[in-house]
């Protein structure tokens, strides 16, 4: 099967958070997004990976999403190396996106800026042909996607782009708060957590606010990138 854009994060509901509503608005727009969670989220203190696994269905719903899978790594202590690196690099063969995003490269949580690293190796070892790999008994063949993009998290990291998410702001808001054993949730017994508080929702709206007014919208999603960005027309900008 082959995507448009694929998605990798290092636990489910960063692409959510991260970018959740750009993923909407490109569904909707009839192209084929998948996500690929490299973990479980097994570490979290709140909930329970069969929750969580729950939860990005629901969100992926939400999302309209083509494909979610899960590549299993150890959450809390994956590495950039080559056992973990052969599983992404399938997955980019399998999926052939023309556009990967990647969490932020480096954020609060050290698996975010490992995972963004991980995947940026991965997707250039993804086109050599002499790193070979198979999918259900079959060999893969390479596969270098055009680009990748990076999501920004919790620490305030300049954009290089700003996607106007303004008319999917609501998909994207149903499909983190669908992590419900995460998010702020007056009832819950279990221990409070950095996500788990009103101020990080409100800091989630803020920072959408704070790009979308930078390109004039009400609300927008950051991403930065490691290559420089090209347009074949300045009027591409517009």
């Amino acid at each position: 099967m082959k995507l448009d854009i694929l998605v990798f994060a290092a636990h489910p509901d960063d692409a959510e958070l991260g970018c959740g509503g750009t993923i909407a608005k490109h569904a909707a727009s009839g192209h084929k997004v998948g996500v690929v969670d490299l973990t479980r989220g097994e570490l979290g203190t709140r909930g329970t990976p069969e929750i969580r696994a729950r939860e990005a269905e629901n969100a992926s719903k939400i999302l309209g999403l083509t494909v979610r899978d899960n590549l299993g790594l150890p959450d809390g202590f994956f590495k950039n190396e080559e056992p973990a690196q052969r599983k992404v690099i399938t997955a980019i063969r399998k999926y052939k996106p023309e556009i990967v995003i990647a969490n932020a490269i480096y954020d609060r949580h050290s698996d975010h800026g490992r995972a963004a690293q991980l995947v940026s190796d991965s997707c250039f070892l993804a086109g050599l042909a002499k790193i070979t790999t198979n999918d259900g008994g079959e060999d893969q063949s390479p596969w270098r996607p055009k680009v990748v993009y990076h999501f920004i998290q919790a620490q305030l990291i300049k954009p290089d782009i700003v996607v106007d998410v303004s008319d999917y702001w609501d998909k994207k808001v149903a499909s983190y708060m669908a992590f419900e054993s995460q998010m702020f949730n007056p009832a819950s017994k279990e221990p409070s957590t950095y996500i788990s508080s009103p101020e990080f929702l409100k800091l989630v709206e803020a920072r959408a606010v704070e790009f979308g007014s930078a390109i004039g919208v009400k609300y927008g999603e950051g991403f930065t990138v490691r290559r420089i960005p090209g347009v074949k027309m300045l009027t591409d900008l517009l």
